[in-house]
């Protein structure tokens, strides 16, 4: 479904996201003084969490929530960030089966809260483009599609993140420097020192080309657009609340398809290791509670194609919450159920990459839960085996 119309979503009088190269209009402030710079950053991130008042409906059985005790923090847009209340308050008006048209009032407040200047309101945005994203993708994909209702909203704010990002590369790709194995480094000393004119220059890889500006989401531009929303989530990671990490997770477990006897594959030799600790569920289990207390028994989203533009930023977003240190139980256990089920994906699909990234992801997984379960069962005999008891000192006192 080709969504042109999303240029009828018009936030600020404006039809589509600000070109990469065009002039902004908005005056900038030229005051040094970081004193009021502090409170107008609150000042502004205290009125957009209260323009939600008029936009989330009311929810009788959350009272202990609100948006104004949110709002009169010193760092509003982090304590709205760090609320699991407000999350699922606007997780459920996103996940509304008539979110998502041009006209929808909580896609025009993360569009207008994109554009700001405040890193920190960009962040709340980002940490709900896993739902948003997710419900697109599956509502475009879906076998009912030609009925749904209009996108546009949903489109206008990935077009909003992906316009960012475009400025921000400045028409340059992203590459990587693959240094050749014939020059020494911290890991390896070459065997044969090879001659001054055989020396081999590092070849550099591309991680992703220059990207062009958009100002409508068509079908064969829609994974590059979403996938370079989702590697500015992945560049901010590291903020992200895990109930939103968590969310990506269930959606890319439900992206790569139906449960399939492939994802068990490297798991079929183990024993209890690989039951997730603690918690009587396999894991290829889909029911995962998160921390913020909303318990989801059936998968979400549905079955969509996975080109490499999605696929690439999907896996290194998991690849963090499968190791990052930091993270709670809860990612790290729904990113081990989405990682098996898109090898056994790439591997019906016959696609290399897929397979060989998510092969290492499962053994690193693998690896790291054998050893946290080594270190338990060290840590529990240790506290089980008794000290032994000293000997008296005997103290010699010389006549």
């Amino acid at each position: 479904m080709d969504s042109n119309n999303n240029n009828n979503y018009s936030p600020s009088s404006t039809s589509s996201p600000p070109h990469p190269t065009s002039t902004s209009t908005t005056s900038i402030s030229t005051t040094t003084d970081p004193v009021q710079s502090w409170w107008e950053s609150v000042s502004k991130a205290r009125s957009r969490i209260l323009s939600l008042s008029s936009i989330l409906p009311s929810h009788p059985s959350s009272s202990s929530f609100s948006l104004s005790s949110l709002a009169d923090s010193d760092r509003p847009a982090i304590s709205f960030l760090s609320s699991p209340e407000a999350y699922s308050h606007i997780s459920s008006s996103l996940s509304s089966p008539l979110s998502g048209s041009g006209s929808d009032p909580l896609c025009q407040w993360l569009y207008e809260t994109y554009l700001s200047s405040d890193p920190n309101l960009r962040l709340i945005v980002l940490s709900f483009l896993p739902l948003l994203s997710g419900i697109y993708l599956s509502r475009i994909h879906s076998s009912d599609s030609s009925s749904a209702p209009s996108l546009a909203g949903f489109e206008a704010v990935l077009l909003a993140i992906y316009s960012s990002e475009v400025k921000s590369r400045g028409g340059k790709p992203v590459v990587v420097q693959i240094p050749h194995l014939s020059h020494p480094s911290l890991y390896h000393t070459p065997r044969n020192k090879p001659h001054k004119s055989q020396v081999q220059a590092p070849s550099t890889g591309v991680l992703s080309p220059p990207l062009e500006p958009q100002i409508a989401i068509k079908s064969t531009k829609r994974p590059v657009i979403v996938g370079v929303a989702l590697d500015c989530y992945f560049k901010h990671i590291s903020q992200m609340p895990s109930w939103s990490k968590v969310e990506l997770c269930r959606f890319a477990a439900a992206w790569a398809g139906q449960d399939c006897a492939c994802q068990d594959k490297f798991d079929e030799f183990d024993d209890a290791a690989y039951f997730l600790e603690g918690r009587n569920v396999m894991i290829s289990s889909n029911e995962i509670e998160d921390s913020s207390g909303i318990s989801e028994s059936e998968p979400k989203g549905v079955r969509i194609p996975l080109p490499w533009e999605i696929l690439q930023p999907l896996l290194r977003i998991l690849g963090h919450c499968l190791l990052g240190p930091l993270n709670t139980q809860d990612a790290k256990d729904a990113a081990s159920v989405a990682v098996r089920r898109l090898y056994a994906r790439g591997s019906h699909d016959l696609v290399p990459q897929a397979i060989l990234a998510t092969r290492s992801l499962i053994q690193l997984d693998k690896r790291t839960r054998e050893t946290e379960k080594a270190t338990a069962a060290n840590t529990s005999s240790n506290a089980n085996t008794p000290a032994k008891a000293k000997k008296p000192e005997i103290f010699l006192v010389s006549k």
